[in-house]
């Protein structure tokens, strides 16, 4: 009798990791603030155009070879999974969810009065709250995360982010879920998550470094790998930070240095953003880009089909799989 092969939660269902195929690590479908949007309604917002722009948007990926999207929008930013839910039924891509929660610098004050030894005293909700996501599905959908999701921006590993950080670790050492990281590459605060994760036990083989093609520094990039992690070169098309072109360069110089098994694309796009309005982005910043540019560009730089497999179907697959 075979070997059950290793699955992968999305939001249709588990999936065999086989069948993850080329695979976006980092992109968002919708970024909201439903607060802010119940109060001061988003001019660009409505519900039946997005969900028919992100429903087009992801068939064009899936007609250019594209199978699965890993959704990072978490709690903080706007997570609604029966809307991602809805979307989900009408597209052939794989969409997988994310448990996590976002903040740069301070979390909310129900955080403050809540957890052991504060005012009520209860066991860490964030990591109750992780645990629940992966183990018995985001809130009551039935859709089970299947990756985590933190951020440690330019304030550093602030009392919150590590709070944050901390939880994610210890979930992930239950239950051996990947984090995927955001990070601020000028400020190099991927270290500082990889020194964290190190002291709590994590094997940082499990740990996607985001955001670290924005820099071109490849002495860091080779330590963070060297570390054991995988990098996420994930915002193809945010040339007001650094161009594509530079960003290509340095997927080149990584996979000539051996590091083809630890690289992963994507954009870091989204569908809607309420931060990043459609009418102020920049063109180029899409969820295609990978495909129509990235992809091609090494190609023609002599980088090979297998390589190029590696990157998109069998390092997201590595990662994914419990």
């Amino acid at each position: 009798m075979g070997e059950k092969m290793s699955q992968v939660e999305t939001v249709r269902g588990p999936i065999d990791v086989s069948e993850l195929g080329a695979t976006l690590m980092h992109e968002h479908i919708f970024v909201k603030s439903p607060e802010l949007e119940e109060n001061y309604p988003s001019p660009e917002w409505s519900e039946e155009g997005a969900l028919k722009f992100a429903h087009d948007g992801l068939q064009r990926l899936c007609s250019k070879g594209i199978s699965t999207v890993v959704d990072l929008t978490v709690v903080g930013i706007g997570r609604s999974i029966p809307r991602i839910q809805k979307l989900a039924a009408t597209v052939d891509v794989n969409i997988v969810a994310a448990t996590g929660y976002y903040t740069a610098k301070d979390l909310p004050p129900y955080f403050e009065l809540h957890g052991p030894g504060r005012r009520i005293d209860i066991p860490e909700p964030l990591e109750t709250m992780f645990l629940r996501d992966i183990r018995d599905g985001i809130a009551d959908t039935g859709v089970k995360a299947a990756i985590i999701k933190v951020v440690t921006e330019a304030p550093g590993i602030t009392p919150d982010v590590e709070r944050v950080l901390r939880s994610a670790a210890r979930v992930q050492l239950e239950t051996n879920v990947p984090i995927s990281t955001h990070t601020n590459a000028e400020k190099q605060t991927g270290r500082l998550q990889q020194e964290l994760f190190i002291k709590e036990g994590v094997d940082l083989e499990r740990v996607i470094i985001g955001h670290s093609g924005d820099t071109t520094d490849i002495d860091y990039l080779k330590e963070l790998i060297d570390n054991g992690s995988t990098l996420g070169l994930d915002r193809f098309g945010m040339n007001s930070l650094l161009p594509e072109e530079q960003r290509i360069d340095t997927v080149i110089k990584l996979i000539e240095l051996g590091y083809a098994d630890r690289i992963t694309l994507s954009h870091d796009a989204s569908y809607f953003s309420v931060v990043n309005e459609i009418s102020h982005r920049p063109p180029e910043w899409n969820h295609e880009g990978v495909s129509d540019r990235v992809l091609p560009s090494l190609r023609q730089r002599g980088i090979s089909e297998d390589v190029i497999n590696q990157i998109m179907v069998l390092n997201p697959a590595r990662i994914l799989s419990r």
